[in-house]
């Protein structure tokens, strides 16, 4: 059986010569590993960190690694490609997501969610510094269990005020707070340890770091 269906790329893991497992999100599966092939550049550009691709999948009645085919650009990002700043900002969200979200979990309303929130990015012009800590407050309540002052104030230690001023303002004006580097490397590291408390698993992310870097 043959499905047409959209995804959001999360990570590549490459097996052999010409073929890799993406991990995905879609609407129907959540978060689903698929193999496909790929070789040369224009393969592996389809499959970079946070890509919207359109595929079908080949269901494999022997095997739960069913096969992506006709692989295909849902939409271009070509703003998200072109900046090292935000292309580093979704290489943390895609690995934020793959950490945290298990087989089978985050389709339809989660799939949308990111896909609006990566259409978001893409779309920024300016003053985007802090839009991974707001891609991080707004996952908690796509995750179920929604940040509050009160729920952060626990792993909020010194940046108990940054956290207020961020949950208070909207959208547009959280993104103009102003923050350094570090204070914006701390906030993303006490939430990580909030969703990670919530999911019950230590979050790693190693992106963090360039962040921090890009950031300053």
């Amino acid at each position: 059986m043959v499905h047409a269906s959209r995804f959001i790329v999360l990570a590549v893991t490459k097996v052999g010569d010409s073929s890799v497992v993406v991990h995905t999100l879609s609407p129907e599966w959540g978060r689903r590993s698929f193999i496909t092939g790929a070789s040369g550049k224009s393969s592996f550009a389809l499959l970079q960190p946070l890509s919207l691709l359109e595929a079908e999948v080949v269901e494999n009645p022997r095997s739960d690694l069913w096969r992506l085919r006709a692989l295909c650009t849902d939409e271009p990002l070509q703003a998200l490609r072109s900046d090292i700043r935000k292309n580093s900002m979704t290489m943390f969200m895609s690995e934020v997501l793959y950490r945290t979200l298990r087989e089978g979990e985050g389709g339809g309303s989660l799939f949308d969610w990111c896909r609006h929130s990566i259409l978001t990015l893409n779309a920024l012009e300016s003053d985007f510094s802090n839009y991974h800590l707001r891609f991080l407050l707004e996952l908690t309540g796509q995750l179920g269990f929604s940040a509050g002052l009160e729920d952060l104030a626990p792993f909020a230690g010194e940046y108990y005020g940054v956290l207020k001023e961020l949950l208070q303002r909207d959208f547009a004006s959280s993104l103009l707070l102003p923050l350094s580097g570090e204070q914006r490397s701390s906030v993303a590291a006490l939430l990580l340890d909030y969703i990670g408390y919530h999911i019950e698993s230590q979050l790693e992310i190693r992106s963090l770091g360039v962040l921090r870097e890009l950031f300053r």
